[in-house]
């Protein structure tokens, strides 16, 4: 088993290789702006840390949100071109399970990633492998008496205190954390997720009103 992982839901960029062990290699940059211009060097950088060629890829591994049309887009698009172009599984996992992963809580805990427009997209969690609820998006105090006294995780619980008062990190997602769940779970004999997005609400950018479509005669 060699997994290339790849989340670009949140403003992290993040890269794994899972050799069926453990992770052999890994980057994370944090650029909310430049998913599209840092994600294939990332992949670049990975694969040469580890000394193998993109063509010993077994699988891949996509966050599929939920997280900002844009960014998420750069990672799901990426990711089918890989198996495409390789011949490879390309599977999902929920970003937001990467983060619980990753936080390694055992009790009743909340992930929150940041939405922008005040809001956070968060889901409860009964341990780091096992979510109670789908994902959400909300603002924080329409769900602060359904996160009331639980620890928190993620970039979102750490803008709003007032709602996430026992918030810590980890902040992002990382590829690490995603090629670790995910190759845990295809040991188990698990199926993964199909690589769609996750998207909660419509993309910022927007058709204009009385928009005219202009057709040469």
């Amino acid at each position: 088993m060699l997994l290339l992982a790849l989340d670009t839901a949140t403003p992290a960029v993040t890269v794994a290789l899972h050799d069926g062990d453990d992770v052999v290699a890994s980057s994370s940059q944090v650029d909310a702006r430049r998913h599209g211009e840092l994600l294939l060097p990332a992949i670049d950088r990975v694969l040469a840390e580890a000394g193998l060629k993109v063509d010993a890829l077994t699988g891949i591994v996509v966050g599929t949100g939920p997280g900002p049309y844009t960014g998420l887009r750069v990672g799901l698009m990426t990711a089918d071109a890989f198996g495409l172009a390789l011949g490879v599984p390309v599977h999902g996992l929920c970003t937001l399970d990467g983060l619980a992963y990753a936080a390694d809580l055992e009790g009743p805990f909340v992930v929150a990633t940041d939405a922008r427009r005040k809001e956070v997209y968060w889901a409860r969690y009964a341990d780091s492998r096992t979510r109670l609820t789908d994902p959400a998006v909300d603002r924080p105090a329409d769900i602060a008496g359904r996160v009331a006294g639980l620890p928190a995780v993620g970039a979102g619980a750490l803008l709003y205190p007032d709602t996430f008062p026992r918030a810590h990190e980890p902040e992002y997602v990382s590829a690490a954390a995603l090629a670790r769940l995910a190759a845990e779970r295809l040991a188990a004999g698990a199926e993964l997720s199909a690589p769609r997005p996750l998207y909660l609400r419509r993309p910022d950018a927007q058709v204009p009103k009385n928009y005219k479509v202009v057709t040469p005669k």
